[in-house]
């Protein structure tokens, strides 16, 4: 199969305070883990989506020495997370088979997730993601027949409404790591462990 995979990373990062993807995570950019987890992904490019203007967030991109990263401004960042998700998804080269979607604020993904993603893609299944302890997690691969509804969205909802749709076409792999539901909203989610309330 053909896939890509697409970071997203255009927030304002109000509740944060601003700067938030490079702000400091276990000693490196809170951005780099995404990235990480991305590039582990069986794709053959990642589209990073990155707010219009975001200097620091761009140099990171560019400083990873992988030609498959493909730095990407959202112009309807302000928008939200749907709309920059339609951004990258109309970006994908156009024989692509599926898009695995990670959101730049999520740093512990475990390696080898994707994988076990695009094995369950492989299989039939339209979109799939992981879960853990009952709530579904990222990042999430949905196959090209999803492309066109992905591509209709708008608003800060994500694709929230195209998963509630999918029905049996969604298949969840069940995980045992926190990783896939831990997201860094707050500053003292820097150092909060995953699993813990936040």
């Amino acid at each position: 199969m053909r896939l890509e995979a697409i970071v997203l990373a255009a927030g304002a990062a109000r509740r944060f305070g601003g700067g938030k993807l490079a702000a400091d995570y276990r000693g490196r950019p809170l951005l780099d883990h995404a990235l990480d987890a991305a590039l582990d992904a069986p794709a053959r490019t990642v589209t990073v989506a990155l707010r219009p203007g975001d200097a620091a967030s761009l140099a990171l991109v560019e400083a990873r020495p992988d030609a498959r990263l493909r730095p990407l401004a959202a112009p309807d960042a302000d928008e939200g997370l749907g709309a920059s998700l339609r951004t990258a998804i109309l970006a994908l080269p156009a024989d692509a088979d599926g898009a695995f979607v990670f959101l730049g604020d999520m740093p512990l993904i475990p390696r080898g997730l994707a994988a076990r993603l695009a094995q369950a893609l492989d299989a039939g299944a339209g979109i799939v993601a992981p879960v853990q302890a009952g709530r579904r997690g990222h990042p999430v691969l949905f196959a090209r027949r999803w492309f066109d509804d992905l591509a209709a969205l708008s608003g800060d909802r994500g694709a929230q409404g195209v998963l509630a749709k999918a029905g049996d076409d969604l298949v969840l792999v069940e995980t045992d790591d926190p990783g896939v539901l831990f997201d860094v909203d707050l500053r003292e989610d820097l150092v909060r462990e995953p699993g813990a309330v936040a």
